[in-house]
């Protein structure tokens, strides 16, 4: 019979915060102590309110951070949840970490503190990372993925610009009054040829 290895629940991901300046020790050693969670796969739609209610049933929180875009100021799926105690954090990844909120399962992961800056997305359309390569369309985390959205934004305007010249165009060639000598080479004097007389 095969040995099936299950990871405690409780355990922290092998995730870290690659801006980190702080040595891997170091990083494992503020984990080992820290009393704050990172949340992440929330909808753009979750509140404070709902984040506190659901993580305040392990332990007191002390504050909610969300994360935000960059550059528009608005949520953008993840949170940073402090707690007064290191216990209660843990008990968070045991107890909240793969259940549903807002019709999501959301993770919860052990993080070394949050630090200033930290709230807003590090993707270049503003928002988180993720966000950028998904290729699904996802109502919860505003639709397409940036990139995916990008695509199907300029393939919208194509379809417009040539609607546009094909809207011209028609109208163009029926009804309307072409001038004479307009587009005519020869009748146009800047490009007629002198004719010796």
């Amino acid at each position: 019979m095969a040995t099936v290895t299950i990871s405690s629940l409780s355990s922290y991901s092998s995730y870290r915060d690659s801006r980190s300046p702080l040595p891997i020790e170091v990083q494992h050693a503020n984990l080992a102590v820290s009393s704050t969670v990172y949340v992440g796969n929330l909808s753009f739609y979750t509140t404070e309110e709902q984040i506190y209610e659901l993580f305040s049933r392990v332990g007191e929180v002390k504050r909610i951070i969300m994360g935000l875009d960059r550059h528009q100021k608005t949520p953008c799926g993840f949170c940073f949840v402090e707690f007064f105690h290191h216990s209660h954090a843990v008990a968070s990844l045991r107890y909240i970490s793969g259940t549903k909120l807002d019709e999501r399962i959301i993770r919860a992961d052990l993080d070394p503190g949050y630090t200033e800056n930290r709230q807003y997305g590090r993707g270049r359309s503003g928002g988180q990372v993720r966000d950028e390569y998904r290729e699904d369309w996802d109502p919860g985390r505003g639709g397409w993925g940036h990139l995916k959205n990008r695509e199907e934004v300029e393939a919208q305007r194509r379809r417009e610009v040539e609607e546009t010249y094909r809207d011209d165009h028609d109208a163009g060639g029926a009804g309307r009054e072409v001038p004479t000598g307009a587009g005519d080479p020869d009748e146009n004097p800047r490009f007629r040829e002198e004719k010796d007389e």
